[in-house]
C-alpha cells in the first residue's frame, strides 16, 4: 500500500470519504504535518522524505516543479493530479484502488492525471 499527502488545497471531502470507505489507508494533509502555506518544492521535499505520493489539484505549478525533481534525479515518489472536474465520488474509489493495489515506490518518478484512463 502507498502512504499518501494531500495537497493544501486538495478537496477535503474526497479526504474524508476515503478515510470513511477505508480507514486504513494513511493518508495525511499538508496541514496535518506542518506544512500549511509551505511552496511546492518544500511540499514534494518532505514527500519524497516520507515516501509519499502528493494528491494535488494543482495543474499550474505543483506539476512543474515534480516535474523538476525528476529531471534532477530528485526521489519523487509520485504525483497524481486530480482534476476538480471529477465526480467526489470517483476520485474517492481511484484513489483507494491506487492506496490499495499499489506496491511501495510503484509510482516513483511519475506524475499521473485522475480519472485514470
Amino acid at each position: 500500500m502507498v502512504l499518501l499527502l494531500a495537497d493544501e488545497n486538495f478537496n477535503n471531502q474526497i479526504v474524508r470519504g476515503i478515510l470513511r470507505q477505508s480507514s486504513h489507508i494513511d493518508i495525511v494533509r499538508v496541514q496535518d504535518v506542518d506544512l500549511s502555506g509551505a511552496d511546492d518544492p518544500t511540499v514534494l521535499e518532505w514527500a519524497a522524505q516520507q515516501k509519499r505520493v502528493v494528491l494535488t489539484h494543482d495543474v499550474a505549478t505543483m506539476i512543474t516543479f515534480a516535474y523538476k525533481r525528476i529531471e534532477a534525479a530528485l526521489p519523487m515518489p509520485g504525483l497524481f493530479e486530480v482534476s476538480r472536474q471529477v465526480r467526489v465520488g470517483l476520485a474517492i474509489e481511484e484513489i483507494i484502488l491506487i492506496a490499495e493495489c499499489s506496491l511501495e515506490g510503484e509510482w516513483d518518478g511519475q506524475v499521473r492525471f485522475l480519472p485514470l484512463r
